[in-house]
Order: structure tokens, then sequence, then C-alpha cells
């Protein structure tokens, strides 16, 4: 069974030697006229599209095209659907450290118990401390281990700006009751 492209090509390269057998005569290959009729059919519908206007205002008109200019990273594609469908606990521990540690304070100002505060900190440098000694490659563990004194201090300062902020400089008068008297006709 011959392939219907490879015949096609031969059919085409017999067409265009004007009934001269080119395969025998320089001994080219009928794929060779294909591949440039290939290219020139291509190069036409392009031509034609951008004519249309197929081309126009598609998304990214007129910006760069991302990662040209820099090293190559292996892993580009899991990082552009990490950033895309915005998920969270996935990649190295360092990097998912740093994250946390940049939201810890905002985190920590949810709490309202200081033994909550000091519980999720006590597990943040835990877990700070067992990535430093794990060796499994990836980015160094840069974040530091956090002083849970410094930081319940710094809590409770947060916590009674936040209160005195909230609180009303005014106290209001209690609202009076007044209740009516209901007569029964």
């Amino acid at each position: 069974m011959t392939d219907p492209r490879e015949a096609a090509a031969r059919y085409r390269a017999r067409q265009r030697s004007d009934g001269q057998d080119e395969d025998a005569e320089s001994g080219t290959a009928p794929g060779i006229a294909a591949a440039t009729d290939r290219a020139a059919f291509i190069e036409t519908a392009i031509q034609v599209a951008i004519r249309r206007g197929d081309f126009d205002d598609l998304p990214g008109a007129g910006k760069p095209l991302e990662g040209l200019g820099g090293q190559h990273d292996p892993d580009w594609w899991i990082r552009r659907k990490i950033e895309q469908e915005n998920l969270t606990g996935l990649g190295p521990p360092a990097i998912l450290l740093r994250t946390e540690d940049r939201e810890l304070d905002d985190q920590l100002d949810l709490l309202g118990r200081e033994a909550d505060v000091r519980d999720v900190l006590v597990d943040f440098n835990r877990r700070v401390i067992e990535a430093r000694r794990q060796l499994q490659g990836g980015p160094p563990v840069v974040t530091e281990p956090r002083d849970i004194d410094v930081e319940i201090a710094a809590w409770t300062e947060r916590r009674a700006a936040r209160l005195t902020a909230r609180a009303p400089e005014t106290p209001e008068q209690p609202r009076r009751r007044r209740f009516r008297i209901r007569r029964r006709d």
C-alpha cells in the first residue's frame, strides 16, 4: 500500500517536469517538491488570513512574548499553571515558607487568643527548621524562624491598636425605649 500523500507528491512532481521523469534524471525525492508546495500553501493561507483580519485583536497583541530573554526553566509550564490557577500548597518547601512568612502577620491578626498565636508560631518555626535539615534539592531555605515572644508582643500591639481604632470616641447615649399604650376599644 502506498501513502496517498506520497502518490500526490509524485504526481505533482511529474506535472511540473512537463513529462520528464525528474526522479530518474536528478535523483531528487518527490517529497522535496511537496514540502516546497506545502510551505508556499501555508504562507499563502497566512497572507489571506492577515488580509481578512483573522489575526486582528488577538489577546496579547503588541505585548512581548513571555520567557524569551531569561534562562531556560524546564518547569516553566508548572509555574505558569500554578500562577494561572492560583494554586497554593504546591512547590518546594523553601518557596512555600517564604510566601507563608509574608502572610503570617495577617494570619496572626485573625486569631483572638495568645495561645493560638503561640501554637501557630511554634508550628511555623518547626517547619522552617525541618525544611533546613532536608537535603532534597530545590532553592535554599532563607526564611528565618520567628522569635515567639517578639511576635506575640507585636501581635498584642497590633490588636490593641485595632481595638482603639474600632472603639467610638464618644460613647453614645443609650436609646430610650418608648412603650406605646394600646387602647382596647
